[in-house]
């Protein structure tokens, strides 16, 4: 029953191949080894071996034909399995050839789609035509619409002509949405007109509604219907453009209204002008005490009316109650400070702290039965501020402030009259201009402070800071004048005769007044300026320095407006004519001191350079030739040359000079390789950093041979070498514009791409 050597040989291969096989086969063998040595266990039974014998070998001979049917049946199933393989690779290889070819197709009708957007645009036309024929027959009844809202309107039909109002906006709203969808901007400035008549309706019945809301006290009283049907129309309103600020795609013009807090606002404005506005209060204790009593009565009355109608009539998110109490006491707190402002007596001052300590907030006013306990006044804070308590001192100093603001003012009156004299101003003994007005003025205010010194010391503080505050404002008032005697001048350059003069008078005034107003406090630890006053004397000077070259550049304009010309290349006059206005103006600036004299020297010179500038960036002129070039650049350093030793001659030296531009610009021009234009404009935009693209297209225009490849190396040079102002650089081309360039002219055919 044991396998052979040879056998076991033959099958270590197949078994090293197949071990479940091997594995198999010994269960086999064990298994028929044990049912053998079961069957012929007993002699008797050996017998039967030849029918055990034939019977197994049937058995494996059914064996061997099912399991060669089952392996026939199995490669039966692979041979169809492959074949189906082959003939699917065959279909999808046709698949690809096919959809190549396809691709090849779309790819040769891809200009036929170009036809497609056309008609896609055409399609999209179309659904914007129907959708305009649809409402078309609601916009041919706007104006009929209209006419019949405001009809409404005249006879007071509000609900009514605001449902007709609403529709109308709603249709103009959404035309307008339908267009910024679309991008159709343009076309929206044609519907507002079409609608235009809104507007008007939306007016009409603002002030009908405003009108009623101001009436609201007495309508609650005798027809609350109206004063509801207002409120009403606001609500409708503010549903409306919550609505549309919750959208946020698009808001039609108009909106929001914000009617509910316009409502808010005129209630508020008819409560503060029934009582506290247009009415001219009695300074007297008794008339002062009528006044008062009536505003009890008055308050009281309106309040109860809030409480008891007008709360019924609103919604209640409105606190309608708390919005007029507030506005009561809020009013009532100003129209005291108002009634204080006055000249008042000791009895009318006592009226007011009683009334505004005691009473208003008593049973007979605030605290009344019938308003408790809805109306409370405490939230709202004290009537009066606890700065009012120290009355009398203030008072005083209010007094002070009148006087003061009094005697300046006439004292600025005079001393305007006096600048349309036909006199020179006064002089000092150093030949200066000078006037009265700063000796007055400081006397003034150094006497009010003297004698508030006798009383107390923070009263003297006081007083002090008043007067700085008035000088402030003096000063204030004084640039208001001299603009209006620069208006007149400008009318006349005749009047006033002596404008310069007094101008030049002006500024020695202002620059005693600035060395004088430290000396005002007799302390001298408490001698401290204000910035605002350093800065209201500053601008005053600039104010005098500014028209005072406005003087000279209208002078020196005409002359500018010669540059450039074949006149003035070939050699004009203009420059000596512009040297003499300038020193003229030098020898009347020589009559202010000598800080203001360098400070006008210094604007004249930068106020020359860049008229210069500017003239020549006007494009009135193109070098022709490298001849004509370089009489052009001749001219330019003459002139230069001239002003600035003009102008060294007058005290100022050449590093404080803005003519070096000039120059630069000068040999930016002069270069005779334009390829070194990019090198030469990239050290002129280092020393003047506030020199524009613009201008070097201008200054290159000059030169007349400058190449569009040349300008781009240069203006993308420029881009890449972006400049800083540094802190103390002075600007001088930033204050030059340089003209736009003239367009192409087309005729014009169609729309516009």
């Amino acid at each position: 029953m044991g396998m052979s050597a040879e056998d076991e040989r033959a099958a270590s291969p197949r078994d090293e191949e197949w071990p479940e096989a091997e594995k198999a086969e010994k269960l086999a063998r064990g298994a028929a080894l044990k049912w053998a040595s079961g069957v012929f266990y007993c002699p008797e039974k050996l017998e039967g071996l030849g029918q055990y014998r034939s019977r197994e070998t049937q058995r494996n001979s059914s064996i061997q034909s099912r399991l060669k049917s089952t392996v026939q049946s199995y490669l039966e199933g692979v041979s169809t399995g492959l074949e189906q393989l082959r003939s699917a690779a065959q279909e999808v290889q046709s698949v690809c050839q096919d959809l190549g070819a396809a691709r090849w197709a779309l790819l040769d009708s891809a200009d036929r789609f170009q036809g497609l957007r056309q008609m896609r645009a055409l399609v999209a036309e179309h659904v914007q035509l129907a959708s305009v024929v649809q409402v078309l027959p609601q916009l041919f009844s706007v104006h009929e619409v209209f006419s019949h809202t405001l009809q409404l309107l005249r006879g007071q039909q509000l609900l009514e002509a605001h449902a007709e109002l609403m529709m109308m906006e709603h249709l103009r709203d959404d035309i307008l949405s339908q267009l910024h969808l679309r991008g159709l901007s343009g076309a929206q400035a044609t519907v507002l007109s079409y609608f235009g008549g809104l507007q008007e309706l939306n007016e009409s019945l603002a002030k009908q509604l405003w009108d009623i809301v101001g009436s609201s006290l007495r309508l609650v009283r005798e027809d609350p219907v109206l004063f509801v049907t207002a409120v009403r129309i606001i609500e409708r309103e503010e549903k409306i453009d919550d609505a549309l600020l919750l959208e946020a795609t698009f808001l039609p013009p108009g909106r929001p209204k914000g009617w509910r807090q316009k409502f808010y606002h005129v209630l508020r404005e008819t409560i503060t002008g029934a009582h506290f506005r247009g009415t001219r209060t009695d300074a007297e204790g008794l008339g002062l005490a009528r006044h008062l009593a009536a505003l009890q009565k008055a308050i009281v009355s309106e309040l109860r009316v809030v409480k008891d109608l007008m709360v019924q009539c609103v919604p209640a998110h409105y606190n309608i109650l708390s919005l007029c109490t507030a506005t009561y006491h809020q009013a009532l707190g100003g129209h005291l400070q108002d009634i204080l402002r006055e000249d008042l007596d000791k009895q009318a001052l006592f009226l007011l702290l009683e009334w505004a300590l005691r009473v208003y907030h008593s049973p007979e006013m605030m605290g009344h039965p019938d308003l408790l306990p809805e109306v409370d006044v405490c939230a709202l804070g004290p009537l009066m501020s606890p700065e009012l308590v120290d009355q009398t001192e203030r008072k005083y100093v209010v007094k002070v402030k009148a006087s003061v603001l009094e005697w300046m003012q006439r004292t600025l009156e005079v001393e305007f009259k006096e600048w349309f004299r036909d006199e020179e101003p006064e002089t000092d003994h150093q030949g200066f201009f000078q006037s009265a007005l700063p000796v007055i003025v400081m006397q003034m205010l150094n006497e009010n402070i003297q004698v508030a010194s006798l009383i107390s010391d923070s009263l003297q503080q006081k007083v002090y800071n008043m007067a700085l505050e008035e000088l402030e404002a003096f000063l204030g008032r004084l640039r208001e004048a001299l603009v209006q005697c620069g208006k007149e001048h400008q009318k006349d350059r005749t009047v006033p005769k002596y404008y310069v003069s007094y101008l030049l008078a002006m500024l020695n005034n202002n620059l005693a007044l600035s060395s004088s107003v430290s000396s005002l406090h007799p302390d001298a630890a408490r001698r401290e300026v204000p910035t605002s006053l350093r800065a209201a004397l500053d601008r005053t000077q600039k104010k005098a320095c500014q028209l005072l070259l406005e003087e000279l550049l209208l002078d020196l304009q005409p002359l500018c407006l010669q540059l450039p010309s074949r006149k003035w290349l070939s050699g004009s006059q203009l420059v000596s004519s512009m040297c003499e206005v300038i020193d003229k103006y030098a020898k009347d600036f020589s009559r202010v001191r000598k800080p203001i004299f360098t400070l006008l020297l210094t604007e004249s010179e930068l106020l020359v350079a860049s008229q210069y500038l500017r003239a020549l960036m006007q494009k009135k002129m193109v070098c022709k030739s490298e001849e004509e070039r370089g009489q052009f650049c001749d001219r330019l350093l003459q002139d230069a040359t001239q002003l600035r030793e003009l102008f060294c001659g007058l005290g100022l030296e050449r590093s404080q000079q803005s003519l070096e531009a000039v120059f630069a610009l000068r040999e930016l021009i002069y270069l005779k390789d334009p390829a070194l234009l990019s090198l030469e404009v990239l050290g002129f935009i280092t020393k003047y950093p506030d020199v524009s693209d613009e201008h070097i297209s201008t200054l290159l225009d000059l030169r007349g041979d400058v190449s569009k490849d040349v300008r781009h190396m240069v203006l993308e040079m420029m881009a890449q070498h972006p400049q800083v102002l540094p802190e103390s650089y002075r600007p001088i081309f930033s204050t030059i514009l340089v003209p736009a360039p003239e367009l192409p002219f087309c005729l014009r055919k169609g729309k516009c791409a």
